[in-house]
């Protein structure tokens, strides 16, 4: 009886109209009844009160293409073995929604283009032609990739992950010129209904649409091909079409009971691999299509990538992370610049390989390669968070010279390392993302010496000298990031130090490993201020500047906070209604709250005459206490230009004739002019009081 509640829980669940959170925090992966499965899958795929659109269909067979798709739709229904009654209500069904299909989307019926394969199991479910219709075509658009077709982006992106994951598996394919389109097509457009058995497609995307992953098709394409490497290394003297053959048909090998273990490798890889690969492939995947002039230019980047990239974001908030989950991403950043730009600034923990070194001196770049794979590994032998199995290439995001930079790159492709990856516009990105707090985030930071600022200023963007008491500034996540790089600089630099010598005076103090910098002339150098040198005093009864700004707050865009918690606060679980009856709540506004990674988690800002508390959703009436706020901390409230309804709340106190940000959060609040009104109100409030 115990080991069915979840069934049981499941049904309450459908009743009171759940959503696909729900479904996963109940089903965790469970294989679904039989009856229960229609119910569940209009759930999530979000159509369960979606209308009739097939009542708008008048039933007109008239398409250039119709004979075509009438044939395709027999011949497949013909495989199926059912009685010649169903046979022909399935064909009907099946050119109907197709027809459809084809005339409210504007779109043409191609032979093999994996709409058939997608249709035939849920008919499985005996829904009606409509409710089957709203999942075909949710399906299309929640998770199948646009562009699946030859050459398409699709597949530039899945051989990126390939290379991440197996190099040596994608470089034999490479040699053969077998690109992933040639035999993987329709798994992507089919979601590998065209080759696997009914009960297992059914199995599987009782897990997949349970997941909500549109990018789990992608991981379970790199299963697939993970798991036959065996093989295909064994044929690979064999022809190309042979090789093709062998890979299409793997998929068919599947057996219903390897379905779990299948989806389960694919969650696991897609821990193993860089948020980037979805957050900066999402829009040209899955987003709108179009021809545009910037579409084009996109598609153009994916296709001419050397390896997978990284975002400026992820890696600032990978280093930032003390406490990793287990076998998640974490990287061992290597920085190609030049000696003379790495000794003007760079991340306390980068490893540095002079690019120039390659062409230069490869004695002495082949002593740096061996140092820098020494010190990986001893960093992942000690537990070490300053290191990880994850090498990310930082150029200067300099064209000219991240030629160079990627030659590196390349060479280590060459010999078959795991999970190569290159971060996104190079060292300048980090830079800008920094701002004004690279006192407390990079290392010998030369304002004279530094390119990026030579470049803007010769864009004649101002560089103003930072006063001691603004410099020092920096949000929690700043500052997080700024003690864990100290704390691990030394623990990597004690270990490079011993291993790398510096094989030529000319190269400069930085040409192989860890350089310490021009330490001698560092009193010297023009720099930023560091966060030792704080002269600020924080005073009592003195009021923060409070405003409402119309600003772009690029520095600070979408950072996540792990805030200093008050007394008490330990993230607990609450229940909605009985937390909305507290008598203190002065009001609630639903909401919701803007994370660094881009993405957005339902909430409630509720405002009570001390404090800003902010709630997460969970589901089923709960939600999670994620922060409580002193609203005498608030020193700014500011707001973007394009979106109002985006506001930041911005904490700390006076210092000196500035303020001091330590913290902040961001949300989404549809009555945003309401929500800030009400909280200034209660700030003046909370001030008058205090003094």
């Amino acid at each position: 009886m115990e080991e069915n509640m979840w069934i049981i829980e499941l049904e309450s669940a459908l009743l009171d109209d759940c959503n696909v959170n729900d479904i996963y925090s109940i089903c965790r992966g469970k294989g679904l009844p039989e009856a229960l499965r229609p119910d569940v899958w209009q759930v999530c795929l979000d159509v369960r009160h979606k209308s009739d659109q097939m009542s708008l269909f008048n039933e007109i067979y008239d398409l250039p293409f119709q004979s075509q798709l009438r044939e395709d739709c027999q011949r497949h229904v013909d495989r199926m073995g059912n009685d010649e009654e169903d046979k022909v209500s399935v064909v009907s069904d099946l050119e109907s929604i197709i027809t459809f299909y084809c005339k409210n989307r504007n779109l043409q019926y191609e032979p093999e283009n994996g709409w058939i394969e997608l249709l035939l199991p849920l008919f499985a479910l005996k829904l009606n032609r409509s409710d089957t219709f709203n999942l075909f075509e949710a399906i299309r658009d929640t998770y199948i990739p646009k562009g699946c077709k030859p050459k398409g982006n699709v597949f530039h992106v899945f051989r990126l992950l390939l290379q991440y994951h197996d190099p040596e598996l994608c470089s034999l394919l490479d040699t053969k010129k077998i690109t992933p389109d040639l035999y993987s097509l329709t798994w992507f457009q089919s979601l590998f209904a065209s080759c696997s058995s009914l009960s297992v497609i059914i199995a599987m995307w009782d897990l997949y649409f349970q997941n909500a992953d549109p990018f789990m098709v992608f991981f379970l394409a790199l299963i697939i091909l993970i798991n036959g490497r065996e093989k295909i290394m064994q044929i690979k003297t064999s022809s190309k079409e042979e090789i093709i053959e062998f890979l299409i048909n793997m998929p068919c090998a599947l057996e219903l009971d390897d379905v779990w273990d299948f989806c389960s490798l694919a969650q696991y890889y897609a821990l193993k691999t860089p948020t980037s690969f979805k957050t900066d492939y999402l829009k040209a995947l899955y987003g709108k299509q179009n021809d545009s002039p910037r579409s084009q230019e996109e598609s153009n980047k994916v296709s001419q990538a050397l390896c997978l990239p990284v975002s400026v974001y992820e890696l600032v908030e990978n280093s930032a992370t003390e406490f990793p989950v287990s076998d998640a991403v974490r990287f061992f950043l290597v920085d190609c610049r030049p000696a003379e730009q790495y000794n003007a600034g760079h991340l306390s923990t980068a490893f540095h390989l002079d690019c120039n070194l390659m062409l230069q001196e490869p004695v002495a770049f082949a002593t740096a390669v061996q140092g820098l794979l020494t010190a990986q590994r001893q960093a992942i032998e000690v537990n070490s968070n300053a290191g990880g199995e994850h090498l990310c290439f930082m150029g200067s995001g300099r064209v000219e010279e991240d030629q160079y930079t990627h030659m590196v790159v390349a060479s280590f492709l060459q010999k078959n390392t795991h999970y190569v990856s290159l971060l996104t516009g190079g060292y300048a990105s980090i830079h800008d993302y920094f701002g004004d707090h690279m006192a407390d985030c990079l290392e010998d930071h030369n304002v004279r010496k530094c390119l990026v600022c030579q470049e803007h200023n010769s864009q004649q963007t101002k560089i103003v000298p930072l006063k001691a008491t603004t410099a020092a500034s920096s949000t929690d996540l700043f500052s997080k990031f700024s003690a864990a790089m100290k704390s691990k600089s030394a623990e990597v630099k004690g270990k490079l130090l011993d291993i790398i010598v510096n094989p030529s005076a000319s190269s400069g103090p930085a040409a192989s490993g860890v350089s310490n910098g021009s330490q001698s002339a560092a009193a010297a150098q023009e720099r930023h201020v560091s966060a030792k040198e704080r002269n600020g005093k924080r005073y009592r009864n003195v009021a923060p500047v409070f405003s409402i700004d119309d600003e772009n707050e690029d520095a600070y865009d979408g950072a996540e906070r792990d805030a200093p918690k008050l007394p008490g606060d330990n993230k607990e679980i609450v229940n909605l209604n009985q937390y909305f009856k507290t008598a203190d709540i002065i009001n609630a506004f639903k909401c919701q709250e803007v994370h660094m990674s881009g993405y957005m988690y339902d909430s409630h800002l509720i405002i009570t005459p001390g404090q800003l508390v902010v709630l997460r959703e969970l589901g089923r009436g709960q939600a999670q206490i994620m922060v409580r706020r002193p609203l005498a901390s608030i020193v700014k409230i500011t707001a973007k230009k394009r979106h109002r309804d985006l506001i930041t709340f911005k904490y700390g106190f006076p210092d000196g004739e500035g303020l001091m940000i330590t913290d902040m959060d961001r949300f989404l609040i549809p009555n945003a002019t309401e929500a800030t009104a009400l909280v200034s109100k209660h700030i003046v409030q909370v001030l008058d009081n205090v003094k």
